[in-house]
C-alpha cells in the first residue's frame, strides 16, 4: 500500500498538526540548521545537538536561534557509551521528544539551509517518526550545492572549511553545531547574493 494512503487517517501529535497548518502561506524566513549526531545512519544513530539561526531580509537574527542538547540516554546505555559531553555541557538539555517538539515549533514553515542538509533532515525525520509524526515539509537549500552551482562544478563536494576558506570566513576552533550553523548563515548570505536568490 502507498505510504501516503496508510497515513491519510493517522492521528498526529498536536504540535505536528500545528506545524503542518503553517504551510498555507510561504515564509520569508530561512533557518540555518546544523546537528551533531552519534553517526551517519538515520536508522541506528541519534541526534545529540540541534543548533539553528534564522535569516530574514539578508540579516542573521542572533536572537532568533535554537540550541539544545538531546538527552539520548537510551542510545548511550544500549551502546555502553559515556555521556560526559551531556553532563558537562552548559547547554539546555531536553529529552528527544521535548527537543524535537520545540525545534518543530521554532522551525515553522521556514526554508531550511545547511551543509549537506539532506543528512540533517533525515536525522530529524527519524526522530519525528519515533514520535508518531510525518516528515519535515520544509523546502531545503544546501550551501555546498549552491556553491557548486555558482562555480559550475559537478564532480566535487566541498567541506564547510573549504567553503569558508573560499569566502574568507574565519573558522572557529570550537567545532560545535552552533558555530557551524553561524558559519552556514554567513556562507548562505554570500551565496544568496551572488545567486540572486530573493
Amino acid at each position: 500500500m502507498l505510504d501516503w494512503l496508510k497515513n491519510i487517517n493517522k492521528e498526529y501529535p498536536e504540535f505536528y498538526k500545528e506545524y503542518l497548518a503553517k504551510f498555507s502561506e510561504k515564509s520569508n524566513r530561512y533557518v540555518m540548521l546544523s546537528t551533531e549526531t552519534t553517526g551517519l545512519n538515520p536508522k541506528d544513530d541519534v541526534v545529540l545537538t540541534i543548533s539553528a539561526f534564522a535569516v530574514v531580509d539578508d540579516s542573521i537574527l542572533i536572537g532568533d536561534n535554537f540550541e539544545h542538547i538531546l538527552l539520548q540516554y537510551k542510545y548511550f546505555h544500549d551502546n555502553k557509551l559515556s555521556n560526559e559531553f551531556i553532563i558537562e555541557s552548559k547547554m539546555e538539555k531536553l529529552s528527544e521528544p521535548e527537543a524535537i517538539e520545540k525545534f518543530i515549533n521554532y522551525l515553522g514553515n521556514a526554508v531550511i539551509v545547511g551543509h549537506h542538509i539532506d543528512f540533517d533532515v533525515e536525522m530529524i525525520n527519524a526522530s519525528l517518526e519515533r514520535l508518531g509524526c510525518g516528515r519535515l515539509k520544509n523546502e531545503a537549500l544546501d550551501i555546498d550545492i549552491m556553491y557548486r552551482k555558482l562555480q559550475d562544478i559537478t564532480d566535487k563536494e566541498f567541506s564547510l572549511v573549504e567553503l569558508s576558506e573560499a569566502f574568507k570566513i574565519p573558522i572557529s576552533d570550537r567545532n560545535s553545531s552552533a558555530d557551524d550553523a553561524y558559519t552556514i548563515a554567513l556562507l548562505f548570505l554570500k551565496l544568496k547574493s551572488r545567486l540572486r536568490i530573493k
